[in-house]
């Protein structure tokens, strides 16, 4: 006769055995939803492209090659690929530049919210979120009204005297990051706000009772205490600006392009589909660093904190 312990250990593996069985679903969509997908791109990337597009099934390390080389072709020797490591410099940097000035105009955003009284804070969270209302290409085409030669910056600046021409800012690097500023900037408020809702606003009022400025307040107490809101805020700016597409194709004019855009003319008018998938992989590990940063130092503030 079985013990009660043999009992215990029967009923647990079989109820672990149903855990699996009823996940079991789940985890094959899973699967084949996400990693499958992604398992197709890894090994289009070692294959040949073929001659109008799709790939030969000939394995080739040249679509990883010609990510940051390229061969010439008279003498077959290989040089830096000058566009591509353009193209990702652009995307790093506008991504950086978006993400450190959606945090200037975002911290103070979130101080101004978390500042009002009760009643009034779910209204001004309403109203940063209702961009978010709205499709990301019509947000994008109203920057474009913003910012074209008769749009309204010009016409603004025009009226006032301050210049006599309009400027030319469609079709450059800063007609992308300001429509990125403009189109993540709810991003970066949201979770800076949401950790700033929870700091205890005495420890300010205690900093300037023993005669702390307003810069010491800042980088003391209220900063190192919404670390994990900035940090959180900062990568879902980062990620996605270092993966935009339509907004470098609208305001970029399609000459300024990114990473997005680099990866949708390989697989386009490009035809190298193993350079597309090669240059994915590199956006996804771009994006991969970027995550383990922001949860080593999540987990070193929450670790300070406690």
């Amino acid at each position: 006769m079985a013990s009660a312990e043999q009992v215990a250990e029967e009923a647990e593996r079989r109820e672990i055995r149903d855990r699996w069985l009823l996940s079991a679903p789940a985890l094959i969509i899973i699967f084949l939803a996400a990693s499958g997908p992604l398992l197709i791109v890894v090994i289009y990337s070692f294959l040949t492209p073929g001659p109008y597009g799709d790939v030969v099934w000939k394995f080739s390390t040249d679509g990883w090659l010609s990510v940051l080389m390229q061969r010439d072709i008279f003498d077959d020797t290989l040089a830096f690929a000058d566009a591509h490591l353009s193209i990702f410099w652009r995307s790093i940097s506008l991504s950086f530049y978006t993400t450190v000035l959606t945090l200037f105009f975002g911290f103070p955003t979130a101080y101004f919210i978390a500042t009002r009284p009760p009643k009034t804070r779910e209204v001004w969270v309403f109203l940063v979120t209702i961009p978010f209302w709205t499709n990301l290409l019509i947000r994008t085409f109203a920057m474009q009204q913003v910012i074209r030669n008769e749009g309204l910056v010009n016409t603004a600046l025009m009226a006032l005297g301050i210049i006599k021409q309009p400027l030319q800012i469609m079709n450059t690097d800063a007609a992308i990051l300001f429509g990125m500023i403009y189109i993540y900037l709810p991003l970066m408020v949201l979770p800076i706000y949401a950790s700033m809702e929870k700091l205890d606003f005495r420890l300010v009022e205690a900093g300037y009772d023993l005669y702390a400025g307003r810069w010491q307040v800042l980088r003391r107490i209220i900063f190192p205490l919404i670390k994990p809101g900035v940090i959180a805020g900062s990568i879902l700016v980062f990620i996605p600006s270092l993966g935009a597409y339509v907004i470098p194709r609208v305001l970029g004019g399609g000459k300024n392009m990114m990473l997005g855009n680099l990866i949708e003319l390989q697989f386009g008018a490009g035809r190298n589909w193993p350079l597309g998938a090669a240059i994915s992989i590199t956006l996804m590990v771009l994006v991969m660093i970027a995550l383990l940063f922001y949860v080593r130092n999540a987990s070193g503030s929450q670790g300070a904190h406690g």
